[in-house]
């Protein structure tokens, strides 16, 4: 009888325990890890791991951030051996198509490297408490001040909302305040603490570049640009609601700064013109799509130039159904043509998708 009652004691007893860890925990296992720490500073840490960031180390020497990461505050999204491989991977299966020789980072052009990286690394300390109790936080990278984006994501586990880990967001902007437009990769590990920085490290599927790397090596910049070397006047058929001098204007089509557009709401059958001092050959043109959304982007166009002789237009270039697939995108079309011509003209016809148009540029160029 005793032991029966001794029994049902211990029972009773962890019942309760196990009731009140569940309505302390809601139900789920909580556990309070501890951040790593090491003594020393962020280049001397990364140094530390063999076979983890000798890829990361190389470039990091060879655009010169060494003191940077040795004397400045500042948070890491750390890059391990396998980011920096399967860029390279991807990169020489594209130049292999094209009987081009493999590249690699000791080969890569500086300013790729330089531009690419620094976009990891951000100015202070960003732990992911820091992160807590707001909708992401806007940080800028070094150098170049490249607008990223960080986010705090809990995972769900169990069954449970928010019940599994934690992981960062990292996220390229593209120069879009649209996070649709964004490119986004996670961490793996956060919250590494060295004397000078905070480290987080990516995913191992993450590419190098998010997604650049290849297409700004492989990148062929447009002809001369006639606009600049040549001069005149840019005008359009239709005006922005708020006038010439809008935000939105037609004058920043004309401007070159990819971060500047022209808007239209349901504009209809439109103009863009270009009037030349002098009759000038062109036989290229460049479009680069704006920072919203691709549904007004065109998609219908045609370029003609002005005829002085026959007093009408000549058809130099018709597209149709062309897509512009990111933002910013800069797209070079060619087009056979050795007459001269002081005025040339884009005639939107047509938009991705509804009636509104944007477009960040346009310029009449000249392949020699």
């Amino acid at each position: 009888m005793r032991k029966n009652l001794f029994v049902r004691c211990i029972f009773a007893f962890l019942v309760l325990v196990l009731l009140y860890a569940c309505a302390k925990d809601k139900g789920y296992y909580s556990p309070i890890s501890k951040e790593p720490v090491y003594k020393g500073n962020l280049y001397s840490y990364l140094k530390s791991k063999h076979g983890v960031y000798d890829s990361l180390i190389k470039v990091i020497d060879r655009i010169g951030l060494q003191k940077k990461l040795e004397d400045s505050t500042v948070t890491l999204f750390a890059l391990t051996n396998a980011n920096f491989q399967l860029a390279i991977q991807n990169l020489n299966n594209t130049l292999n198509v094209s009987d081009k020789p493999a590249q690699y980072l000791t080969s890569v052009k500086y300013e790729i490297l330089d531009s690419l990286m620094c976009q990891y690394i951000v100015q202070g300390r960003i732990s992911s408490d820091s992160l807590l109790n707001q909708d992401g936080k806007d940080v800028r990278g070094i150098r170049y001040g490249y607008p990223m984006h960080i986010g705090l994501n809990r995972q769900a586990s169990s069954g449970f909302l928010d019940g599994g880990p934690t992981i960062i967001d990292f996220s390229d902007t593209r120069r879009s305040v649209f996070n649709r437009n964004w490119v986004t990769t996670e961490t793996s590990s956060l919250n590494i603490q060295t004397d000078n920085a905070v480290v987080h490290v990516l995913n191992p599927d993450h590419v190098f570049g998010f997604n650049k790397f290849v297409s700004q090596i492989i990148y062929i910049p447009p002809p001369e640009n006639l606009f600049v070397t040549v001069g005149g006047k840019g005008s359009a058929s239709k005006e922005a609601s708020g006038g010439p001098n809008a935000v939105e204007a037609s004058k920043y089509v004309f401007d070159g700064n990819p971060e500047t557009k022209f808007f239209l709401s349901n504009p209809g059958g439109f103009y863009l013109q270009w009037d030349f001092p002098v009759a000038v050959a062109a036989n290229s043109y460049t479009l680069r799509s704006a920072n919203d959304i691709q549904q007004r982007d065109p998609t219908d166009w045609n370029l003609q130039g002005w005829n002085e002789e026959r007093r009408d237009w000549d058809l130099l270039d018709s597209k149709q159904d062309e897509v512009f697939d990111e933002r910013f995108q800069l797209r070079v079309f060619f087009f056979n043509n050795t007459r001269a011509y002081k005025i040339y003209r884009l005639n939107i016809i047509r938009m991705y998708s509804g009636g509104d148009f944007q477009l960040a540029d346009w310029t009449m160029n000249r392949d020699q």
